[in-house]
C-alpha cells in the first residue's frame, strides 16, 4: 500500500476503523462459514415466508447438499454450479453447500431470457443448474444444448415445512398460475438432493484463497455478459472491509437485516449474506420486493436494524402507502448502492425514518465495495464516501496520470477485493486492469481535499452538447427534486445543431405535472447547455432486475425523437 500521505481519507475514517484489514483470519469462505456455524449455532440465520433457519440448520442442510454434489454427482473442486433463484431459503443452503464442496458458484438472474441463460451456461461451463420452478420453462429450452448434466428444480414453498410447503406450492402453481409448464425429465427435486446427501459424509476439500468462489456475470446491460472471477480471497477481503467499516455500529448476534436485493446480486451477496453472517446476523429474505405493498406489510412484522437497497427501491418504499407509519425505532443502518442515490430520496428517507441513507460505491469486479460513507453522517452529502480499508483509489486522466484534488477523471481502484480477471477473457481483463494493478472502473469522478469521492457519471452515459460534457446524474438529481416527479432518466439523443441534446424520460407522481413545469424548474437550476430539449412521459422506466435504470434502452428508443413532449 502507499503511504498515508497519499490517502487523505484515513483522517476521516469512522472511530475505531483501522487502515488495514486482516486478510489471513479466514483461509476461504468455507472456513468463514464453519466458524459462523459453530459460534452462532442456535441463533437465527435466514428467514423467508414465515420459516426460519438457524445457523445450525444451515450447517446441516448445506452439508447435505455439498455431500450430494460431491458423492452423487462426483463434482470435482472448481466445477461450476449455476443457481437461478430469487431470495428463497434454498439459496443460502445451495451457496453454502457449493462453497463447502470447493465448487464455483455461478449466480444467474432468474429473469434471463433463454438466449441470456444459454450464453451464461455455455460461457461458464456449468455442470449443474439449480432453478426455481417458476423459471424452469426457460431452462428446459436450453439445458440440452449446454454442458449442464444435472438440473435441480425447487418450488417456492419447498423449505417451509408440512403442510405450508404443499399449500404454498399448490397455490403458486394452480391458483396463481405462476409456474409455466415445463419438462426436464432428468431433473431432481432440491429436497431429494438433501435426502440423498444424508447418506454419505462430506469429504474434506482443500480450498485456498486464490481458488474461484464465484463467477459473477456483469456487463449484460451494455454488451455480452462477462464472468468476473471472484476468488475466496477477494470475497473474504471485501467482507472484512465491510465488517470493519460497520463494526462499531453493529452488535454481534443481535443484528437483523432486511435483504430485498437478490442474493445473486453482488451487493446483497457480500453485504447482507457474508458480512452479516460473520457477526451472527439474521437475514430476512424478501422474495418479491417489486410487490411494494407486500414488502411494506412484511417490514411491519420485523424488528429490523439494517436495510440495504438501490435508489429506486428506497424511492418506491417512500411512495408506498403505509410505509411512513412503520416503526423505525430499531433501524440504525441504511445503505444505498448499485446506482446513484438521489438527494431528494435521501433527504425524504431521513425525514421519514430518522436514519441517514448512507451511499456506498462498488462494482461486480471489486466484490463489490470500494467506498462507503461513514454511517454516523447526520445527512446526505452527495458523495460515495471514503475508500474502505486496504484500498487505494485514484482519479486518472486518459493517459493514466493521477489527477490532483478536484480533478475530474476516471476512478481507478487497487486492493485485495479486485477480481482475478474475466473468465476466459484475457483481452477483456487487460482492458480494465493495467500493468500496475489498477482497475479502471469506467466511472468519472473527483476527490475532495478530505478524500471523499464523488461520482460525476459513467463514461458511456456522458452527453456531449456542443463540446460541453453533460452528466446525466446531475440532471436527474435536479429534476427529481420536483415534487411531481416519481422517477427520471436523462439521456443524450442526436441533434443536428449541438451533436447531442438532453432528453428526459419522466414518470409522474402528480398527474398534473407538465413538460413546461419541468423546463421552468431546469431553467432555474441548470445552465443552458444542460437543460433538456426533449421531455417524454412514461408509465415506467426500464430497469434491471435489481432496479437499475437502463439508460441504454432509452437511448435506443430515442435515437430519433419524434416530438418534444409525449
Amino acid at each position: 500500500m502507499s503511504g498515508n500521505n497519499d490517502r487523505p481519507w484515513l483522517a476521516y475514517y469512522p472511530k475505531g476503523v483501522a487502515a488495514e484489514i486482516d486478510l489471513n483470519e479466514f483461509a476461504s469462505i468455507a472456513n468463514l462459514l464453519e466458524t459462523c456455524f459453530d459460534r452462532f449455532r442456535h441463533r437465527p440465520a435466514f428467514s423467508n415466508m414465515g420459516r426460519t433457519l438457524s445457523y445450525g440448520d444451515l450447517d446441516e442442510l448445506s452439508r447435505r447438499f455439498a455431500s450430494y454434489l460431491v458423492n452423487d454427482l462426483k463434482l470435482a473442486k472448481g466445477d461450476r454450479v449455476a443457481m437461478m433463484m430469487p431470495n428463497v431459503l434454498q439459496y443460502p443452503i445451495a451457496i453454502c453447500g457449493a462453497l463447502r464442496a470447493g465448487l464455483t458458484v455461478v449466480n444467474t438472474n432468474p429473469m434471463y431470457t433463454a438466449r441470456e441463460l444459454k450464453h451464461q451456461l455455455d460461457d461458464s461451463g456449468a455442470s449443474v443448474l439449480i432453478v426455481l420452478d417458476n423459471f424452469a420453462h426457460v431452462a428446459a429450452g436450453v439445458v440440452g444444448s449446454t454442458q449442464v448434466r444435472q438440473v435441480v428444480t425447487t418450488g417456492l414453498g419447498d423449505l417451509l415445512g408440512f403442510p405450508k410447503a404443499q399449500i404454498t406450492n399448490f397455490v403458486v402453481r394452480h391458483v396463481k398460475k405462476m409456474v409455466p409448464e415445463y419438462s426436464i425429465p432428468s431433473a431432481i427435486r432440491f429436497n431429494d438432493t438433501l435426502e440423498r446427501g444424508r447418506r454419505a459424509a462430506l469429504p474434506k476439500t482443500n480450498v485456498g484463497p486464490e481458488d474461484i468462489a464465484f463467477l459473477q456475470y456483469t456487463g449484460g446491460t451494455t454488451g455480452v455478459a462477462k464472468g468476473a472471477m471472484l476468488t475466496h480471497r477477494n470475497m473474504i477481503a471485501n467482507m472484512q472491509q465491510a465488517s470493519a467499516w460497520i463494526g462499531g455500529d453493529m452488535r454481534e448476534g443481535e443484528e437483523v437485516i432486511v435483504t430485498a436485493l437478490p442474493l445473486y446480486h453482488i451487493f446483497a451477496l457480500t453485504a447482507n449474506c457474508l458480512t452479516f453472517m460473520k457477526i451472527g446476523g439474521h437475514n430476512h429474505l424478501i422474495t418479491n420486493p417489486r410487490d411494494m405493498k407486500g414488502f411494506v406489510a412484511e417490514l411491519g412484522k420485523v424488528r429490523y436494524t439494517s436495510l440495504t437497497g438501490v435508489n429506486t427501491l428506497f424511492n418506491g418504499l417512500l411512495n408506498t402507502p403505509g410505509f411512513d407509519q412503520l416503526d423505525f425505532s430499531n433501524l440504525r443502518m441504511t445503505l444505498g448502492g448499485g446506482m446513484a442515490v438521489q438527494r431528494a430520496v435521501a433527504e425524504r428517507w431521513k425525514k421519514v425514518t430518522g436514519c441517514t441513507l448512507a451511499e456506498a460505491y462498488g462494482l461486480t469486479e471489486t466484490s463489490p465495495a470500494v467506498c462507503i460513507n461513514p454511517l454516523d453522517l447526520s445527512e446526505y452529502n452527495g458523495s460515495i464516501g471514503l475508500p474502505v480499508p486496504s484500498t487505494e483509489v485514484s482519479v486518472q486522466d486518459d493517459d493514466g496520470n493521477l489527477l490532483a484534488v478536484g480533478g475530474v477523471g476516471e476512478l481507478c481502484v487497487r486492493g485485495p477485493q479486485v477480481m482475478k480477471g474475466y473468465w476466459n477473457r484475457p483481452e477483456e481483463t487487460a482492458k480494465v486492469i493495467d500493468a500496475s494493478g489498477w482497475l479502471h472502473t469506467g466511472d468519472i469522478a473527483r476527490m475532495d481535499e478530505r478524500g471523499f469521492f464523488y461520482i460525476v457519471d459513467r463514461k458511456k452515459d456522458m452527453i456531449l452538447v456542443s463540446g460541453f460534457n453533460v452528466y446525466p446524474n446531475e440532471i436527474e438529481d435536479v429534476v427529481a427534486l420536483l415534487p411531481g416527479v416519481l422517477e427520471v432518466a436523462a439521456i443524450g439523443v442526436p441533434d443536428e445543431k449541438s451533436g447531442e441534446a438532453v432528453k428526459l424520460v419522466v414518470v409522474k407522481k402528480d398527474p398534473s405535472l407538465t413538460a413546461d413545469d419541468i423546463r421552468t424548474h431546469c431553467r432555474n437550476e441548470l445552465t443552458g447547455y444542460k437543460q433538456p430539449r426533449y421531455i417524454e412521459f412514461r408509465d415506467s422506466l426500464p430497469k434491471t432486475n435489481v432496479g437499475k435504470i437502463l439508460r441504454r434502452e432509452l437511448r435506443e428508443a430515442a435515437a430519433a425523437p419524434a416530438s418534444e413532449t409525449a
